[in-house]
């Protein structure tokens, strides 16, 4: 079960998520207080963002494969 509450860090608001006995940290909400919506945008577009999500999901295929393979 996940439940939403946010906690004030320095005058700004970060959510915290709770699941399964565990706490995440919203960390855009971390970036966005410090340098606001245009940090989040540029590590978006960022070429090292890019390539980091697209191992991961090449990874993620490959693993999937070799799991269904007899």
């Amino acid at each position: 079960m996940k439940r939403k509450a946010v906690i004030t860090v320095q005058g700004r608001d970060v959510a915290v998520i709770s699941s399964n006995n565990e706490d995440y940290i919203s960390l855009t909400d971390m970036i966005k207080a410090k340098d606001g919506d245009f940090f989040v945008s540029d590590w978006l577009r960022n070429r090292n963002t890019i390539e980091f999500w697209v191992f991961g999901k090449i990874y993620i295929i490959l693993i999937l494969i070799m799991a269904n393979s007899p």
